[in-house]
């Protein structure tokens, strides 16, 4: 059966980009329906329970990267969203001594150096923290509007002088290793800055290009403001439940348990789809928030696109190589000579560059690390809602786990479960005791319960064949792709993955832009 009337645009996915994308549009007076296919929206940006009492955030667990305008171009706190903590510090995790924070004041003879290095790295993000809030110009055409946004992006470089300009120049392509190298002492200090460099990624300290995945981040987060790394309280799902709420109150039409199955092709323009129960439901145009191996190759179907474009769309590299490891405790874990207040925030394993190029060598063969890197936090400090009385959660992202295990995860999922619990129980004697509970998300498991090709987080690999302005591929940039009427608003495309929302706002000024009366 289909609808009476059809949508102006439909979106697939009621992630926090899709739901970004679909509170825009209804902002201004687009019809606008989201069908999610599980029983809540969010995707990987929500919370999860994972034993009897104990919450936590499914995949990202710290919101960092959403621009502050964009929280309040929404107005998500009057939608009730809250911070159980801001401002949360980082700090590196050693076997043999106290955490380092990574605070100038804590670096001793590195912290002129890191004064120095953070300076610029700053005026360098706030250079290109503008093109991540911007859809990208084409390459190779004549019209104008493609030409001024090179020459924007190419003004903004030129603004920063001369030796910044040069320097920026120099190490755009560089591997983080080398960088790190020039500029600091301290083995735990470097790790650290680097984990920020491949944290999501398919590459080791020594990957070229992985100067370019820290310019991203920070770019990221200089756009996200003062707040800092932040704790929604509730955990991530709270952010994505605001969002909804924001774009419900513009108008958009929210359906939950609502699976698509397909893309309705008529006259070689999209015109709405049909889900899995067989229903069909017609618009004038749709989004996918969907990653781009899901949009093209399944929802619409190769019969559509040009041979050469599916192949482009195929070789997409795209398989996750983090993991998301959840520990239900039954008291608050120790880190010896860890402060309160660097308990509550991002605890990083990472002792060195040397540990992590070793962690990532693994991957290169299909195996987990024997001495994997963390990104840990533990929620429930901030947020005591999380876990029963007096006990806590435990959440950090597992680098390096591939999606593909070698002779396959039958089996191994406990045994990498078991080495993560006993290489945190090195930094927190006592912590292996206290586990009443655990999950373990491989990529694997991310591609199955949030539908995500590959278990990529970004969707794609963020590498210079695959950013900016050919993100994801040559044909599907600017956030349309071959077919007219479809487009993209998921981290798949511009300018990529994180808890950001960025590419859904994108997509929704290209789709206000492509289709104004």
């Amino acid at each position: 059966m289909a609808s009476a009337a059809p949508h102006d645009v439909i979106v697939i996915g009621g992630g926090h980009n899709g739901l970004v994308c679909a509170a825009l549009l209804a902002r201004r007076g687009r019809s606008v329906l989201v069908l999610e296919a599980e029983s809540a929206v969010g995707g990987a940006a929500a919370t999860r329970e994972f034993a009897p009492g104990f919450r936590v955030s499914a995949c990202a667990h710290l919101v960092h990267l959403m621009p502050a305008r964009l929280i309040e171009e929404l107005s998500l706190e009057r939608h009730g969203l809250e911070w159980a903590a801001q401002g949360l510090p980082t700090s590196a995790l050693m076997p043999d001594a106290p955490p380092l924070p990574i605070e100038s004041q804590s670096l001793g003879a590195d912290r002129g150096a890191y004064e120095d290095y953070a300076a610029q790295m700053q005026r360098f993000a706030r250079a290109l923290g503008p093109v991540l809030e911007q859809v990208p110009p084409r390459l190779g055409t004549h019209e104008w509007s493609d030409i001024a946004g090179l020459m924007r992006l190419g003004w903004r470089i030129r603004r920063l002088g001369r030796s910044d300009m040069r320097e920026l120049l120099r190490i755009g392509g560089m591997n983080v290793h080398d960088l790190l190298e020039e500029h600091f002492a301290s083995s735990a200090l470097k790790g650290a800055l680097a984990f920020d460099a491949v944290l999501g990624t398919n590459f080791g300290p020594r990957s070229p290009g992985t100067v370019l995945t820290l310019l991203y981040r920070l770019a990221a987060q200089c756009s996200a403001g003062p707040r800092g790394l932040a704790q929604p309280r509730g955990g991530v799902g709270a952010l994505s439940a605001a969002l909804a709420r924001a774009a419900a109150a513009a108008g958009a039409v929210i359906r939950t348990r609502a699976p698509v199955s397909e893309v309705i092709v008529e006259g070689d323009h999209a015109a709405g789809v049909v889900l899995e129960s067989g229903e069909r439901i017609a618009a004038r145009c749709v989004v996918s928030n969907a990653d781009p191996k899901t949009t093209f190759l399944r929802l619409l179907g190769p019969r559509h696109l040009d041979t050469g474009f599916v192949r482009r769309v195929t070789h997409l590299r795209a398989r996750g190589l983090a993991a998301k490891l959840h520990l239900a405790l039954d008291r608050a874990p120790a880190f010896a000579g860890a402060a309160a207040r660097l308990l509550g925030g991002r605890l990083l394993v990472a002792p060195s560059l040397e540990y992590l190029e070793r962690a990532f060598n693994h991957a290169k063969y299909g195996e987990y690390s024997s001495a994997p890197a963390f990104e840990v936090t533990v929620p429930s400090l901030n947020d005591p809602a999380l876990a029963p009385s007096g006990q806590h959660v435990l959440s950090a992202v597992v680098q390096y786990v591939p999606y593909e295990l070698k002779g396959g995860w039958e089996g191994k999922r406990e045994r990498l479960t078991a080495r993560c619990i006993d290489a945190l129980e090195r930094l927190s004697p006592g912590l292996g005791a206290s586990v009443i509970g655990s999950e373990l998300l491989t990529p694997a498991d991310i591609e199955r319960e949030f539908h995500i090709s590959g278990g990529h987080w970004h969707h794609a690999d963020l590498a210079f064949d695959q950013f900016f302005m050919v993100r994801p591929v040559p044909g599907a940039t600017q956030h349309r792709t071959p077919l007219p009427g479809l487009y993209l608003c998921g981290a798949g495309c511009h300018p990529g993955g994180g808890v950001m929302g960025t590419a859904g706002r994108n997509a929704a000024l290209e789709i206000l832009k492509s289709t104004a009366a």
